[in-house]
Parts: C-alpha cells; structure tokens; sequence
C-alpha cells in the first residue's frame, strides 16, 4: 500500500530477523550460503497455508491489485509485514477474481477489518496509456499479460467484500489510489471531477499517504473497540463538520467554479506536512469528508526497523506458477535508501503521498541489506538501484523545514531558484556509495533512480566530487536525467528547472566521462503536451536537443494528468494556479501525439558525440 506503519514503541531491532524464517542451503557453486524459501514463509494466502499456522481466522486481510510480492518496495507487503511485527494474523489476496467469490472468500472473512489497496500503480495509470489505449502488459502481474488488475481497482474490491459478506467489518483503504483520490479529483480517464474515493468505493476508513503510525494506531484502535475517529493520517465520512479544520470548497462547489476546484487542491497541497498541517473537512452532498492532519513522519531508526523485517524478495509460491513478474527483476536487488521528494514537479505525486520531507535510513542498516544480498542463490553481485524518488536526495535536509514543516509560500526549488535555506550537500551520499561497493560480494551497484542534475551544479563543495563517483562507478552505460523541456514558460508549469542547469551539467558529466575515459550516454526523460505546451514549444525542444545536446532523443512522454497533481489541475481548468489566468491546454489526442513525434524525429549528425 505504499503505506508503512506502526507504533513507536513497537520498532525494536532484533538481530538476524532476515534469516529467521528461512531454510539455508549451501551454494556449491560461490561456497555460500544461500536461502530458500517455501509457502510459510510468506503470509497466508490460502485457507491451507492458514491451517499450516494453526490459525482459525486472520486478524486482517490485504487485497491488492498486485500479485503478492514479498518485498519492502511492495506496500501492501510491508503493511502485512509491520502488522505480522505486531502480533496480528494477516492474509493476504493478490488481484482476486471479481466475478466469483473464489478468491475473495478463500481466506474467509477478518476478525478487524479488510485493508484494499489498487496496487502499487493507480489502476487507470496501470490499465491505460496517456492517450487512454489500453496496455496489454502489466509488471506487477505473473505472466506480464495485463488481465487481472481492473478499472477502479480500489471500489470494485470494495463491492466484491460487499456482496459476499453482508454486514462485515470495516473496510480500510489505503495506497496510492486511495491516497491521490481522497478529496474531490480530476478523473482524466472519464474527463469530469469525482467524489472523494472514500463515497465512491463505500469504504469506512481511508489511510493516506506513507501512513506508517496511522496504520498502527488505527489497527490498536479497532482491536481495542476505541473510537479511530482522532487518528491523524486518517480520511473518514461523517455527518457532520469538524469545525476547526480547513473547510474546503464543497464536492458542488468545484462541479460549479473551476476556481474554487484550485482553491481546494491549493488547500489539499498545503496541508500534508505532519508538523505545519491542520485538518480538512469538504462537503460532499448531505455529509462530510474528514482529513485529520497527517501522521508523523518515521525516523531513521524506525526507517531501519521497518527495512529489517523479513522480507523474502520473492513472488508467493501461489502466484509464482502463473508465471514471473517482470518488476520483480528490478526491486528484487534494488536498495532504497530514503522517502520523500521536494523537487515538487507538478507533475508528480510523490511529494503528495511521501511527502516533502527527506526520511533517510541509516549507512549501517543499507550496507546490512547490501550484504544479505549474498544469500539468495541467483544474486550475481549486481545491485540494481541504490536510491529513491530522487538518489540524490539522500542525507541532508533543511532545518528550518524540519522544525517548521514544509513552508506554503514558496518552494524548496522551482524553475527559477533553489531556496537558500537547503544546503545541497552530497558528502553522506557519496560515503554511502563508498561503502556499499565496499561490500563483500558486491561487483557493480548502479544508481538507476533519476538524479537532480541542477542539484549536482548547486553543489559546489561536492557536486563534482558525487558526480565523479557516478559516471565512475555506478552507471550502467548511461544516466537517466529528466529535464522534460526547455521552454522556460513550459518548464515554470512544470516546476522543473531552467535549461542553462542542463547545459552546465551536461558539459561537466561529458568533461568526466573523457576524463575517466568512458564514453557513456546521458538519457533525457522528455513530455510532450503538458498544460502551456504548443506544437512550436516542441519545435523549440527539438532544436534545442539537436543543436544543443547533439542527440535524437528516442523517446518522449505524452503528459498524463493524474489525480493529486497541480499538473492535473491545469488540465482540468485551463488555468495556471498560481496567476488563475488561461493557459492552452492541448487535450486531442492526435495533436497530442503529434506534439511527441515532432521531437523523437530522427536527424542526421555530421560528427560529435551524442550523449
């Protein structure tokens, strides 16, 4: 669910808990001892593997529109793992059948609550391309062919524990899903506005964001018969107003005046920063929405506890016959070291559901994970990602913020500055990156997570020193950076930084590839057909890449306006947020693709590197 949680008191480190459920065998092959796995070591998913526990019934069951991995990158996993920690019984249901009771009731019905989560993808984002084709495949389903995550995951699991427990206990939804559509959203895929996910799914409780101490909290609560009303990180329905919350533009307000749908999201983005936010409460026809501020974020040593849990990294034994899960060849050996991103693209989500603070685990607790790699047997020594939303986040954070909270009257970094109370400063980062390819069995770890390019530059004590270490180490031919545009009205919507930054680290990361001898390439994540975005901006890109970055870009991303993004809220109402005056919208979807053919048109190059 994207959502870790639990209660203070309960993170407690216990040596070797990695291996604690494990069988070891020797690989005869590095002479190295490896694990191997079997159903019970996994949560229950099936009535057998529930009678081999001894257990009668679960405490909670997870339905998921992902098969169950057994991973820290798979939410829904890590809510089954925390609660487990806690002494609960948890079943989990991986992307069941809606149109039998089969799969939903195979577990039978939980002592607390059922806990309904879309997946660790939105479902419509999952199911549809930017230009609404569908999508065949799906990496988060065995086999890859995308046929067992549906449209609206989240309420059509919620009817499905309907219809086949009448009166059951309560639902709880949590994931990004959930989360991004928990006021009054812009849906792209109908094109109109929709109601809180908590109205349409008839769910009784919602958790949001990276809601780790809500889960816990409200899991207590529920056990104990105590009223969960007061939890922060909660969403609820209720009848009447709490009257000292934000009291937001009602569900009718926004159908009526697209203004006031941005004076709600301006309210929504505001209030999502555990220390600086105070509740929310929307109208939405005879009853309310009720946000409670957000729970407090974890820190290092609860990030640490939550990381040490025991995951086994595999896809369920269940699933595993129906065949691979393309995503797991990316997280299986993937470390994320942080949570949390206040690049603030608008765009993005993550700032939304992680949040703006940086949360980092410690260097002792990441090199740990770097060595349990060795005891799984098809570990060749590679790590594929040390990193987070943004890899170069990791470590530093600015006091001001984490004493105050998030600020609402500017930006950590827009299209124009970086705040000069954030202290970029690589230096921990850089460490980490020593240690790790210290590592025993360690041959190659890549940083694969993006990288912010303009914070390298704004760096000038480390900045070179960390970018060295990449090109050096830790790319695999080459390095994925996201300017999206270069014209800067475009790129002031987007809330990405203007194009010299581009150029000025393009120049330094070619001057240490010649340096190191390398000749490794530079990717460019590039949209078309964001809000602001015309056919002669897209020109403007093109020439702009072949003249100035001497390369044929191979692909470009048509825009997608997601719930829970200001970028979305453009789409919707045509106006920039910010000044509330009209901006173009391109929203046909021929000229749209046009926009993106125009700039991954092939050119010739007489010489030079293309990077």
């Amino acid at each position: 669910m994207y959502q870790y949680c639990t209660i203070r008191k309960i993170y407690k480190y216990a040596k070797g808990a990695i291996l604690s459920r494990r069988n070891k065998n020797k690989d005869t092959n590095s002479n190295r001892e490896t694990v191997t796995f079997s159903e019970k070591d996994f949560l229950p998913t099936t009535r057998a593997e529930m009678d081999a526990k001894g257990w009668d019934y679960c405490d909670v069951i997870l339905v998921s529109g992902d098969a169950y991995i057994d991973s820290p990158f798979i939410g829904v996993a890590m809510v089954g793992r925390m609660l487990e920690r806690m002494g609960y019984k948890v079943g989990m249901i991986g992307q069941p059948n809606v149109n039998s009771a089969d799969d939903i009731s195979r577990l039978g019905e939980p002592r607390l609550y059922w806990g309904v989560s879309g997946g660790s993808v939105d479902s419509m984002v999952s199911n549809y391309t930017a230009t609404k084709k569908f999508r065949n495949s799906d990496d988060y389903t065995p086999g890859g062919k995308n046929d067992k995550r549906p449209d609206r995951a989240i309420s059509v699991y919620c009817n499905l524990i309907r219809r086949h427990f009448k009166d059951t206990v309560p639902l709880v939804l949590g994931g990004i899903e959930a989360s991004l559509r928990r006021v009054t959203h812009y849906d792209y895929w109908s094109d109109k506005l929709k109601k809180p996910i908590l109205f349409d799914s008839k769910a009784d409780v919602l958790i949001y964001g990276m809601g780790e101490i809500a889960l816990a909290q409200l899991t207590k609560a529920m056990d104990e018969k105590r009223d969960y009303r007061d939890i922060r990180g909660v969403c609820y329905i209720s009848k009447e107003p709490v009257a000292k919350y934000h009291q937001m533009p009602s569900h009718q307000d926004c159908l009526d005046d697209k203004e006031k749908y941005i004076d709600l999201f301006d309210l929504f983005y505001d209030n999502n920063d555990p220390i600086a936010a105070n509740g929310l409460c929307q109208a939405v026809d005879s009853r309310f929405l009720i946000q409670n501020p957000p729970c407090d974020h974890l820190n290092e040593d609860e990030m640490d506890a939550n990381s040490n849990l025991p995951f086994t990294r595999e896809l369920h034994p269940y699933y595993a016959k129906m065949g691979k899960v393309k995503c797991l060849e990316t997280i299986k050996f993937s470390i994320m070291t942080h949570h949390g991103c206040w690049g603030e693209c608008n765009f993005c989500a993550i700032g939304v559901h992680q949040g703006r603070t940086i949360r980092t685990r410690s260097e002792g607790n990441i090199l740990k994970e770097a060595k349990d790699f060795n005891k799984y047997k098809d570990y060749k020594g590679i790590i594929s990602d040390v990193g987070g939303p943004t890899a170069n986040m990791y470590g530093y954070e600015c006091n001001k913020k984490l004493k105050l909270g998030t600020c609402d009257h500017q930006r950590c970094v827009d299209a124009s500055h970086l705040c000069k109370s954030m202290k970029v400063d690589h230096s921990r980062n850089i460490n980490l990156l020593r240690q790790v390819r210290a590592v025993e069995g360690v041959r190659k770890a890549f940083v694969a997570s993006g990288v912010r390019y303009d914070l390298i530059t704004a760096d000038k004590e480390h900045g070179y020193e960390y970018l060295k270490e990449m090109v050096k180490h830790h790319i695999s031919g080459q390095m994925k950076v996201a300017p999206e545009h270069t014209q800067q009205h475009v790129l002031e919507l987007m809330g990405k930084p203007g194009k010299q930054t581009l150029i000025d680290f393009k120049k330094l990361y070619d001057k240490l590839n010649a340096e190191e001898g390398k000749q490794q390439f530079l990717t460019y994540y590039l949209i078309a057909a964001h809000p602001g975005c015309e056919e002669k901006d897209m020109h403007e890109l093109k020439r702009f890449t072949t003249d100035e970055l001497q390369m044929n870009p191979e692909q470009a991303q048509v825009f997608t306006p997601t719930p829970g993004t200001y970028s979305a809220v453009m789409y919707y109402t045509e106006m920039d947020p910010k000044t509330r005056r009209k901006i173009f919208v391109e929203k046909d979807t021929k000229r749209k693709e046009r926009q993106k053919q125009i700039v991954v048109a092939k050119e010739s190059f007489s010489s030079g590197f293309a990077s």
